[in-house]
């Protein structure tokens, strides 16, 4: 780790020619007055005390839950997509979602055209896409059932889902008298998020930006966020987390468990996560999710704000709350 150490002087240099794909602060030694920043366009991982008056400015302050090695061995494999997840996150921390969007699909297309996802991509092996699923709606009064229904997936997102959340998603913008949104999921799990068989289909970056620009889901559903109840069960991974997140209440069953891979495959949530994940748990704790494709359980899901409840609530398939249900 020494060759990694980050000493104050060094934010005054050139950093043009350092190839080093992260750099580590001990606050401990870190004088409290010398400021952090302005950082280098790589991941800034910091270990000390978090009431250091420089903490806040790391991009990570690592904790036990996911040490120091689990994050430094998740940006070494695919560093430019932990640098763009780092300084995205910088870029965005105080922006509203509707100008924060945007960015992260900017960011997206740029690592979808790079090296490292082409090199994911050319180790999966081929997948025949399943059946698409649907998404049902029924309206009880001022509140709009959701129930995503392709338990054969695990409720992974394809195209056909991502359309049918976009247009379910608009409707409580097009009628201001939906005051309240349940969305649940049938199946063993909630979602395993984008489907794996779609990756690689788009091969233009901008065609793939313009694409979300029309089309992502979560941009209709941050102008009402607040009216979302979402409960999760079992895996809630990538784009199903991504999108939980902007829900204004989120609860999760006491199986429940949280992850995004997308680092680890050359590119970053792109479904709208860099933007709501962060605004529930903070930059660091998000970036440590990211850049480590660590899961997390329910119960630290909890201490760390990503849901607000654990709630021990049937799934859809044995009669839970959901859109068939009073």
């Amino acid at each position: 780790m020494e060759d990694c150490q980050l000493k104050p002087w060094m934010l005054r240099q050139d950093w043009r020619e350092d190839r080093r794909p992260w750099l580590l602060v001990d606050l401990h030694s870190w004088p409290a007055d010398e400021p952090l920043g302005p950082l280098p366009p790589v991941p800034v991982l910091a270990v000390g005390p978090a009431d250091h008056r420089q903490a806040a400015r790391a991009d990570i302050l690592v904790e036990d839950t996911i040490p120091l090695a689990t994050l430094t061995a998740g940006i070494a494999q695919t560093p430019r997509a932990a640098a763009t997840v780092a300084q995205l996150l910088r870029a965005t921390e105080n922006l509203p979602p509707e100008r924060a969007l945007p960015l992260e699909s900017f960011a997206m297309a740029m690592l979808q055209s790079g090296a490292e996802h082409a090199a994911w991509l050319a180790r999966q092996p081929r997948t025949i896409p399943l059946a698409p699923g649907t998404l049902h709606l029924r309206r009880v009064g001022a509140t709009l059932h959701m129930l995503m229904d392709r338990p054969a997936s695990y409720n992974a997102i394809d195209r056909a889902m991502r359309d049918a959340l976009y247009e379910a998603f608009s409707l409580p913008l097009l009628d201001t008298d939906i005051a309240h949104v349940t969305f649940r999921a049938r199946g063993r799990c909630f979602s395993m998020g984008a489907d794996l068989a779609e990756f690689g289909t788009t091969l233009d970056p901008v065609e793939a930006h313009a694409i979300r620009a029309r089309t992502l889901p979560t941009h209709p559903m941050a102008q009402r966020a607040e009216i979302f109840d979402i409960h999760v069960h079992g895996a809630c991974v990538g784009s199903g987390l991504e999108m939980a997140a902007f829900a204004g209440r989120l609860t999760a069953a006491p199986n429940a468990w949280f992850q995004l891979p997308e680092t680890g495959m050359g590119i970053l949530p792109g479904f709208g996560g860099c933007v709501s994940v962060p605004r529930r748990i903070g930059r660091q704790r998000a970036a440590a999710l990211m850049l480590s494709g660590r899961r997390i359980g329910a119960a630290t899901a909890l201490q760390w704000g990503l849901i607000d409840a654990i709630v021990d609530e049937p799934a859809a398939d044995d009669g839970g709350t959901n859109m068939l249900g009073g």
